[in-house]
């Protein structure tokens, strides 16, 4: 979380100003000059990209965010970066581009070449590896940094003075961000960058200087170095980073958003591939709502044309080269690339102040199976020219920024001044957007803010742990929050002392509206859309989260920095202990894991003997969970469990955050032979083919099942279920490209007792003809049960939410627990954990 910055008055940063333009360079020297820094030798070797997941794991929990702040430093902020060893396995060496270990030397001989480059380190990747945040810029002096600073927070926090401030208009060098390779075996970013970092370092031009004194340029040199080196899309992990913003599971995500927040850059460009040809966004419909889209769409479109006319410029041709023209999809396609869900790189910059944000996808393919059949000699071809292209698009980008320099600053403080005020978003159009041809109906999407949001919080209330949650990650997002001093009223309803208000007159509304909002549904909107259309944290996280919409805010409150602890311990007798919350589960997990004889409590919480309290004390502060008095003894005792797990990354991920004990397996770890007497239930929702069993396996894993009990999640479930003739259900698959937040209904007890009313889904899945033994233990809520996302009945039409309502989601019977849902999606749906962690504990 970024500590609290202190607005600064129009007249503070006009003395600025005047500092920098003091000097030719738009810099002077400090008093004395900084030696380099020399790092620590590092101690993660380069060759361990892909490690295990449950390292990963314990890794990207624990990694700390990276404070990047800018003003306590002058620029350049060289340091000595000790070597990674050699490793001739990393998949980037077969296509002429630079290997991971060759990166630290090759940044370290950059700082030597003068006074405009610096290396950081951002973070550290889920497998280890140093992230590299490289700033070009003019130098500066400790007082000149701090004064960017104190201008970049008045652009932030006080958006109206900052519009009428002469020095930020004469002086602040506006950020752009260059993020390369966030899919590892997606590579010439990074290479581009590196030579673009050079040439900026060199050059002695009259517009690289003019833009170096005006402009501070950001490279995250590889935001993915596992990938990078295993050849992968995924980080070490198995996550697709691209994906997890919304969420920032990993620690790669929280290392990028911390630059987002620290750097605040106007534009920012994504370098991805493989589309011929190029793509460069802007995208097509639908567009995200909590966007001020027409500040968005005004730049992003024109840096488009610059890029594209860039590297159509290069010369590369269909017939010559297998290059085709670029092409923009706002103006060349009708959908299916769309900028909807902020789960993205660039849809999730500008909710930070970026006015101009692309994915560009460089066109020739050398990865999957081009990586493995292709010559290496046409490898290298189609590499070079990728890395053409990249720097041919950041070049023009460079050139758009030093151009409309002014226009963008204007531009990014009028998005905080709508947020802070509570202005009105301004509907796309032709009048509002000249110069954007194509602009229609379809391209009109505006967001209905509240007027403030309240988590109800406190000790007692049965959300309380994910209350503190949620605000935490509010807060890590740089969304402001308060604390209420005492009970107030709000929109006709009484809240208590300690609930959280956000206030949506604040700078970043677009982000709180992005998380907490219902979202929309937007099935009759497109046809397809390109990934999940529905994420909404206040529905999926566990906590209250009440809109309220009323003319007059006034609430007793102060601003908080971190969620109220609400973990305590009775001081006597037996203890209950919830099993609401993920972080209830994982207290859980860890007291049977140390021998502690917990019990259930017919309400399916759990009793934590009086002998155990100082474990009790210490799980209580660790995960911030209230262990209360009962004089309950419990009925059956809980059992450690040890799960199979043939699921996807995000589920395992999931898994090991409620501190299970799992052992991953697969069709092919089972094959080669797998001791079930080292598993107490099988959770399979993935990469598990019971078809493709060898007839050894096959037996071995019917004899489990018919002992143990399986935990089933989509098809693969389903399909297993079948396979081994455990629960009559008839399976129905829904549309397989729906996903979003459903409402549902819950049964009391069981598996799903306390879990929300909505849940999330994606290829979405229902039970009929249930046999005598089948218990429902949730369903889809009737009407049309989804609340945001994209779900349409097939053609011929089945498959959708009219098909679905009504219908059982999650079933269970003796030993089996069927989903129907998705509860541990990418790691995202905290307040549905606890249903799978139910399942589990009960089939077991």
């Amino acid at each position: 979380m970024r500590l609290q910055r202190p607005v600064l008055f129009a007249t503070a940063t006009a003395t600025a100003a005047a500092t920098l333009l003091a000097t030719p360079n738009g810099a002077a020297a400090d008093p004395a000059p900084r030696p380099p820094t020399r790092e620590a030798a590092d101690r993660t070797p380069s060759d361990r990209a892909a490690r295990t997941a449950e390292s990963t794991t314990d890794r990207a929990l624990a990694s700390p965010v990276t404070e990047l702040t800018g003003g306590t430093r002058g620029y350049p902020r060289e340091q000595v970066l000790a070597p990674d060893p050699e490793n001739p396995a990393d998949k980037s060496l077969k296509l002429g581009l630079t290997p991971y270990h060759a990166i630290a030397p090759k940044l370290n001989a950059l700082q030597r070449l003068g006074d405009r480059v610096s290396v950081e380190i951002a973070g550290r990747s889920a497998g280890g590896h140093r992230l590299y945040l490289v700033t070009v810029t003019a130098p500066e002096s400790v007082r000149q940094a701090r004064a960017q600073e104190r201008m970049r927070d008045l652009i932030e926090n006080a958006p109206r003075e900052a519009a009428k401030d002469p020095a930020i208009k004469a002086a602040y060098k506006t950020p752009v961000f260059f993020n390369n390779n966030i899919h590892g075996n997606e590579w010439e970013g990074t290479d581009a960058a590196l030579k673009l970092i050079e040439r900026l370092a060199k050059a002695k031009d009259k517009a690289t200087t003019g833009l170096l004194a005006r402009h501070r340029v950001y490279f995250n040199v590889t935001a993915n170095p596992d990938g990078r080196i295993a050849g992968t899309r995924a980080n070490a992990g198995g996550f697709d980073l691209n994906r997890d913003f919304v969420t920032a599971s990993q620690p790669e995500v929280r290392a990028m958003r911390q630059i987002a927040i620290d750097k605040q850059p106007a534009v920012m460009v994504d370098l991805h591939g493989y589309v011929n040809g190029t793509l460069i966004e802007p995208t097509t419909p639908p567009h995200g709502e909590n966007y001020e889209y027409d500040l968005f769409l005004k730049n992003t479109y024109a840096n488009a044309l610059g890029m594209e006319s860039a590297v159509n410029g290069l010369g590369y041709t269909p017939e010559k080269d297998g290059v085709e023209p670029a092409q923009i999809p706002f103006r060349d396609q009708e959908e299916g690339w769309d900028d909807w869900p902020p789960i993205f790189t660039p849809q999730y910059m500008p909710f930070h102040g970026t006015i101009a944000a692309h994915t560009v996808e460089f066109p020739m393919a050398v990865n999957n199976d081009e990586y493995d059949e292709l010559p290496v000699a046409e490898l290298r071809r189609r590499s070079a020219i990728n890395v053409d292209i990249a720097g041919a698009a950041m070049t023009a980008t460079l050139d758009y920024a030093r151009t409309h320099r002014t226009s963008l600053i204007a531009d990014q403080i009028e998005v905080f001044r709508r947020g802070a005020t509570g202005a009105a978003q301004v509907p796309v159009s032709p009048s509002t957007v000249p110069g954007v041809p194509g602009i229609g109906p379809e391209d009109v999407y505006t967001a209905d803010f509240p007027r403030a949001y309240v988590i109800p919080s406190g000790r007692g209330q049965r959300s309380a742990p994910a209350a503190g949650r949620l605000v935490d990650h509010l807060l890590a997002n740089d969304v402001q929050v308060r604390r209420a001093a005492k009970d107030f009223g709000l929109g006709g309803k009484v809240y208590p002392k300690g609930s959280y208000v956000i206030d949506m007159h604040q700078p970043k509304r677009g982000m709180a509206n992005v998380m907490l909002a219902d979202g929309r549904d937007i099935s009759d909107k497109v046809s397809v859309m390109y990934d999940i259309s529905g994420w909404s944290l206040g529905r999926l996280w566990g906590a209250t989260v009440e809109p309220v919409r009323t003319t007059r805010l006034s609430v007793p409150s102060h601003a908080v920095h971190e969620a109220a602890r609400v973990g305590h311990v009775a001081p006597g007798g037996n203890l209950r202990l919830r099993l609401d919350d993920a972080r209830e589960i994982a207290a859980l997990n860890s007291l049977l894991a140390d021998g502690v004889a917990v019990r259930r409590a017919a309400d399916g919480s759990a009793i934590v003997p009086a002998s155990a309290r100082a474990k009790a004390t210490a799980l209580a502060k660790k995960y911030d969970v209230a262990f209360d008095a009962t004089r309950a003894t419990g009925t059956a005792p809980l059992h450690r469990v040890r799960v199979a797990a043939a699921v996807t990354p995000g589920e395992l991920f999931a898994l090991r955050e409620m501190n299970f004990d799992v052992t991953a397996v697969s069709t092919a770890t089972l094959n080669a032979g797998f001791d079930w007497s080292k598993a107490d239930v099988l959770f399979a929702s993935a990469g598990l083919d019971h078809q493709g069993l060898n007839a050894t396996a096959r037996a071995a894993l019917d004899g489990f099942l018919a002992r143990k009990g399986l935990v089933g999640r989509g098809a693969t479930g389903a399909a297993l279920n079948a396979a081994a003739d455990l629960l009559a259900v008839k399976p129905v698959e829904g549309n397989g490209d729906a996903n979003g937040v459903v409402r549902v209904v819950n049964s009391a007890g069981g598996v799903t007792a306390g879990a929300p009313d909505h849940s999330f889904v994606y290829a979405p899945m229902w039970f009929t003809n249930l046999g005598s033994s089948v218990r429902v233990e949730q369903s889809y809520a009737s009407g049309n049960p989804l609340v945001s996302g994209h779900w349409r009945a097939l053609e011929d039409g089945t498959g959708g939410p009219a098909q679905a309502a009504g219908r059982a989601s999650v079933v269970s019977g003796p030993r089996v627990v069927l989903f129907g849902t998705e509860p541990l999606f990418r790691d995202h749906p905290k307040g549905e954990f606890p249903q799978l962690a139910r399942a589990l504990l009960t089939v077991s």
